[in-house]
């Protein structure tokens, strides 16, 4: 069986997984279902795309299938995503806010530290230009002296 972050690291299967969960009915007992015509119509994929990504998800265990026929019916299974909830639960517990904010400024000091560099560059070229028209006029000849 694959890993569960390697079915889930692929975007189409999350799109998926994304659309079996906006067809999920709250409060029911029982799974909610969509037909693989239906995820091809709402996804606009091709519906062997959508198989194939189906049988990955439904070998990983992340759906379930309900045979009628010629016609096949989705649902999610959650127990799996618990593995996945269970690694990414540590990071939630991070303030991302203010990691966001404390990068915000190192960035901003960054920007700044950048300007003061750019700006002595600035400097130093146009001294040196300076430098260099002034040589050359001192050693060009002065045309009024013929």
């Amino acid at each position: 069986m694959a890993d569960i972050f390697d079915v889930v690291a692929d975007a189409t299967r999350r799109d998926i997984l994304g659309t079996l969960l906006a067809h999920h009915t709250e409060g029911s007992t029982r799974p909610s279902e969509i037909s693989v015509s239906a995820i091809v119509a709402e996804l606009g994929l091709s519906q062997p795309t959508v198989s194939k990504h189906l049988k990955v998800l439904r070998e990983a265990g992340l759906v379930g299938v309900r045979e009628e026929g010629q016609h096949r019916y989705y649902h999610l299974v959650y127990a799996p995503l618990e593995e996945i909830e269970d690694w990414l639960i540590p990071f939630l517990s991070v303030d991302f806010e203010a990691a966001v904010a404390e990068e915000a400024a190192i960035a901003e000091g960054l920007k700044e530290e950048q300007k003061a560099f750019a700006a002595a560059i600035g400097k130093a070229v146009a001294d040196a230009s300076h430098q260099v028209s002034s040589a050359v006029k001192d050693v060009r000849p002065k045309s009024w002296r013929k």
